[in-house]
């Protein structure tokens, strides 16, 4: 997939929940990696978040990753 601006603008309030809620503060790249992994599915866009944010997916809680995920997922609907 293509970097998409306009989608990018979309997604900002899944961003901001990742951030505030979650503690997964993403700059720009980090943003767009997570963007690009969307059309791959969850479990690819997951594991995005924890590489942009330099956390290792296998040793964070289950908590955590189901967190990350029904966040994107619930952000991301019809994305991808």
């Amino acid at each position: 997939m293509s970097y998409d601006e306009e989608l990018h603008d979309r997604l900002g309030p899944m961003f901001t929940a990742l951030c505030v809620e979650l503690g997964f503060c993403l700059h720009d790249k980090g943003q767009r990696r997570v963007i690009e992994a969307l059309p791959q599915g969850l479990d690819a866009a997951v594991k995005a978040v924890f590489q942009a944010d330099g956390m290792d997916l296998i040793s964070a809680s289950g908590d955590l990753k189901r967190a990350v995920r029904d966040c994107i997922k619930t952000h991301a609907r019809g994305v991808g």
